[in-house]
């Protein structure tokens, strides 16, 4: 028999404090796929806002956690490009004059992977007994998008989903406006952004939005429900999961 392959699932901040549906969704998804699934305990945030702020001491030391926390399974798996990406592209470029650290995050870079992409690419998940009666779009998130290469792989899983249909809006590679700090830091521009983008989804005609990062999610919903649209949030693991019975995202739980 072969052996289950190990999933440290990185849950992430936004997933842990606004929608741990989404994390459930991601175990079970996992789970379902034959895979051995741990929640670290001492895993913490993936140092990315202190990283972007320029705060390079101190997202050092949250790296070292991630590392010491995860590098033990095969994988790190997380349902958002973001962190993930974070934790491939960015960990190894820290530790530029640390031999052993540098050594340590290149080998929890080289197996951590965004969690649809690693459904489809790694696992070969197709076939989802699963549906979803719903006319959607779905937004691309920037890092998912151009740090882990996720563009395909949420939509061939999604094919597979009985009743869905997908349309795609205008302009879904182009950012939502969150940016992590960039909307605190650049408010009017970050509105101006995420009001394009909201035109995009309603031109459509879906009913639901989909996407792969809650930072994404949660900035547009709130957009949404400012425009009074009556427009449905989910991240793509929940509707995949068929964990669709909880409330919209931006919605009062």
């Amino acid at each position: 028999m072969n052996k289950q392959p190990s999933v440290g699932l990185f849950v992430t901040c936004l997933v842990d404090l606004f929608r741990p549906n989404v994390g459930f969704a991601a175990i079970k998804l996992l789970e379902d796929a034959g895979c051995s699934v741990t929640v670290p305990e001492l895993q913490t945030c993936c140092g990315q806002p202190a990283y972007n702020s320029g705060d390079a001491a101190d997202a050092r030391e949250i790296a070292k956690q991630v590392i010491a926390a995860f590098e033990g399974f095969d994988y790190v798996v997380g349902p958002s490009g973001s962190c993930m990406g974070m934790i491939r592209v960015h960990y190894p470029e820290m530790f530029p004059t640390d031999a052993a650290w540098r050594g340590r995050a290149d080998s929890v870079a080289e197996k951590s992977h965004e969690l649809l992409s690693f459904l489809r690419d790694v696992l070969g998940v197709e076939s989802l007994n699963v549906r979803f009666e719903e006319t959607a779009t779905y937004h691309d998130s920037c890092s998912g998008l151009r740090e882990m290469g996720v563009k395909s792989q949420p939509r061939d899983l999604l094919g597979h989903v009985s009743g869905l249909t997908l349309n795609e809006m205008a302009e879904s590679e182009v950012c939502c406006g969150f940016g992590g700090t960039f909307c605190v830091k650049y408010p009017k521009i970050s509105q101006r952004i995420v009001a394009d983008k909201v035109k995009n989804i309603v031109d459509t005609g879906a009913t639901t939005l989909l996407g792969g990062d809650l930072g994404c999610l949660l900035n547009i919903a709130g957009r949404l429900k400012r425009e009074q649209s009556q427009v449905k949030v989910y991240h793509a693991a929940e509707v995949l999961a068929g964990l669709t019975e909880v409330p919209p995202i931006g919605d009062p739980e």
